[in-house]
């Protein structure tokens, strides 16, 4: 068959040299060490183990980071926009029920005193306050002067004529806002005859608006 001969080029495989040629004749000649100059080595590389080996997804996990703080930093200014608008809410929830609850509260009043004048056959009687300027922590207490009587509180008053007292604030309210219908029992177990007769006279005007049982 013959003899086949091949010419080839050594290949050469691996990264080009860096050119170096004639770069360590020009640095400069150092004829003495600094003499804290391992320490400055060691100290440097002290540095770098803390720093530890560059990570290369770094830039990316900064931007994704920074994003959601970004997003969190938003939803924080809606957080805080929506709380203070619900405190302006609040705060005017807060007049309208004052506003109302003193509205109210002077309509029961008026008829109570009305009612108890009725039911006693003289006399007076008003609700009070006890803390007029914060009405969410407010008391409600019963001043009442029989006929004949100086003003007391409803502690030193004999069961019956408590009885009284409690049902003319009962009718005041019912009389401020009317029910369908209200529930009575045993009301004038403790009263005496007089009294029962006003009491059913009371009784009878509020019934031609709602019933009572």
């Amino acid at each position: 068959f013959g003899l086949v001969t091949f010419e080839y080029e050594e290949a050469s495989y691996g990264q080009e040299p860096l050119p170096l040629e004639g770069l360590f004749e020009r640095l400069p000649k150092v004829e003495s060490l600094e003499p804290d100059l391992e320490s400055q080595v060691n100290r440097l590389r002290r540095q770098l183990r803390r720093i530890g080996a560059v990570n290369p997804e770094a830039q990316r996990e900064y931007e994704t980071v920074k994003q959601r703080v970004e997003f969190l930093i938003g939803q924080v200014d809606d957080l805080r926009s929506a709380e203070s608008q619900i405190q302006d809410v609040i705060a005017e929830l807060d007049l309208l029920m004052e506003r109302e609850f003193r509205k109210t509260f002077e309509m029961v009043a008026t008829e109570f005193s009305l009612a108890f004048r009725r039911l006693f056959g003289g006399g007076a009687a008003r609700l009070i306050l006890t803390d007029p300027v914060d009405l969410n922590s407010t008391g409600i207490e019963i001043e009442a002067s029989l006929p004949g009587r100086r003003t007391q509180g409803l502690a030193v008053l004999s069961g019956g004529e408590r009885s009284l007292v409690a049902s003319a604030l009962i009718f005041a309210l019912l009389k401020t806002s009317p029910t369908p219908f209200c529930v009575l029992d045993e009301v004038d177990a403790m009263l005496d005859e007089a009294n029962v007769i006003r009491f059913c006279d009371i009784l009878q005007d509020l019934s031609e608006k709602m019933q009572f049982i």
